[in-house]
């Protein structure tokens, strides 16, 4: 088995622990449900980012099966990646109890109420809320299934997300135009009043990558069914261009920080922010993931970090440094083989669906679909 099959097998292992058993010999994964317990880790058994994770690694599978030929296996995928989406809809689109749906959402327009985070907790300091970095990732999760598919109700629901909570994280301090990063599940008050540190850069290219596709797979949709065209978003991705642009960029040393900043840079790369940020995201994972630097990934430390934040690292550092044979390339894999055989068997139970998925994801990036791809 060569070394592009044997990262397929684990990746499978590690979606299978997260998400299984689902089918893998039927082209019908129809009837599919995502698995309560333990599930995603999160409430319910839901929890959105784990499973943004999760619709973006199916998503991955089927590209795989795709280059193998295995029209069938990528068909598959894609189906299971649709149920975990419905599934994360009528979960986190809906009050705890279940019994309604978020403030603001309809049967027509289910995600106008924005999604819940799936905390454990209803309250308190880690309790459930809605999360800005949450809601773009899973904007961008449905875009890549809207790609990966060809079907635009999948950007439209995302473009549904994005309008419906874009007000409710922006505040003025001062007179200038800020952001805060937690809101309440019915998004009617913040919970944490400051703004996170990739929250503008993050929305400013999810909510572009949204328009972008929907400009392009709309377009004959509308003029040939007379549907009505998708919402713009160009007044939201104004806005938040203002706060990049009022706000200096900085970064923690947190490797998931690090991580997530080379990936929103990768998309963007000759912009100024974009060589600013990733610029600095560099200068920091050089620190923590070149070989010369590895004592942070040794096993006699392994208990006292958080494998889904240096995963977060991994992967952004892939995305970004895309030659295999760059050192920093090679030290993301250095610390993935320092997790591999012990991830399933000493990570902590609650944090193992989070973990797997980002170690997945690592694994393997996926998502990199472009703009007409399908």
């Amino acid at each position: 088995m060569n070394a592009k099959d044997k990262k397929l097998v684990i990746f499978e292992e590690a979606m299978q622990r997260i998400y299984g058993p689902y089918p893998i010999d039927t082209p019908n994964p129809g009837s599919w449900q995502p698995p309560i317990t333990p599930g995603a880790g999160g409430h319910r058994g839901r929890y959105l980012w784990t499973d943004a994770f999760g619709v973006i690694n199916f998503i991955t599978l089927s590209s795989e099966k795709r280059e193998k030929d295995e029209v069938k296996l990528q068909e598959l995928y894609l189906g299971l990646a649709r149920r975990l989406a419905e599934t994360v809809h009528s979960v986190l689109g809906r009050t705890r109890d279940g019994t309604s749906r978020l403030p603001g959402a309809t049967d027509e327009e289910p995600l106008k109420g924005g999604l819940r985070i799936g905390k454990l907790d209803a309250d308190g300091p880690d309790g459930d809320g809605q999360y800005h970095h949450y809601l773009t990732l899973w904007m961008f999760a449905l875009n890549r299934l809207s790609l990966a598919t060809g079907e635009p109700r999948w950007n439209d629901l995302a473009v549904q997300l994005a309008k419906a909570i874009h007000p409710h994280f922006m505040t003025k301090k001062g007179g200038q135009e800020s952001m805060v990063w937690k809101v309440s599940m019915d998004m009617h008050h913040a919970l944490v009043g400051s703004k996170g540190h990739l929250d503008d850069i993050d929305g400013f290219v999810i909510y572009q990558l949204l328009q972008d596709t929907a400009d392009l797979l709309n377009q004959n949709n509308a003029t040939t069914n007379g549907t009505s065209p998708t919402p713009s978003l160009n007044t939201e991705i104004e806005h938040y261009r203002r706060i990049m642009d009022s706000h200096p960029k900085s970064l923690s040393g947190d490797p998931l920080d690090l991580g997530m900043s080379l990936w929103i840079s990768h998309f963007n790369r000759d912009a100024e922010w974009s060589r600013e940020l990733a610029r600095e995201g560099l200068i920091i994972a050089g620190g923590r993931f070149l070989p010369a630097a590895q004592s942070p990934v040794t096993a006699s430390r392994r208990p006292y970090r958080l494998a889904f934040r240096e995963f977060g690292g991994c992967l952004g550092i892939k995305c970004y440094v895309e030659d295999p044979k760059q050192p920093l390339h090679v030290g993301t894999e250095t610390v993935l083989d320092a997790w591999q055989g012990k991830l399933l068997d000493t990570a902590d139970e609650d944090l193992r669906p989070i973990n797997l998925a980002m170690y997945a994801a690592a694994l393997i990036p996926g998502g990199e679909l472009h703009i007409g791809s399908s």
